[in-house]
């Protein structure tokens, strides 16, 4: 079983850049699709960002483009997530997901179409 790591996570000012990263441990995360989503106190979750098996294609929330990259690195076998010029409103858990199946992610893949997710990490924007 898959099983996916998130790591990266913490407290950051207004304005502040952290990078995430995902990770499977003893799995060749190539073959996947990767999508991180986010969750807030009280609201739904929401997917932010993705990226194909081959990096060649991503995709990104309106609230977060401009702002974040997503990448991923075959070599080290993970995914990352550059999120800078950081704001409140993204405070929240974020978590990696991934998916087999899409050669492109042209239109965000939901939710459903991701088999294997990881526990989160939490990033706490606040001064």
């Amino acid at each position: 079983q898959l099983q996916l790591v998130e790591s990266g996570g913490g407290l950051v000012q207004p304005g502040g850049s952290l990078r995430l990263s995902c990770a499977a441990p003893g799995f060749t995360l190539g073959y996947y699709f990767i999508g991180w989503f986010r969750q807030a106190p009280g609201k739904e979750r929401e997917g932010v960002s993705c990226i194909s098996s081959t990096g060649d294609s991503t995709n990104y929330a309106d609230s977060v483009k401009g702002r974040f990259t997503i990448s991923r690195d075959h070599a080290k076998n993970t995914v990352y997530l550059q999120m800078n010029r950081l704001k409140p409103e993204d405070t929240g858990v974020y978590y990696c997901a991934a998916g087999y199946g899409r050669s492109d992610v042209a239109t965000m893949p939901r939710a459903w179409e991701y088999e294997y997710w990881g526990l989160g990490t939490q990033i706490t924007v606040s001064s």
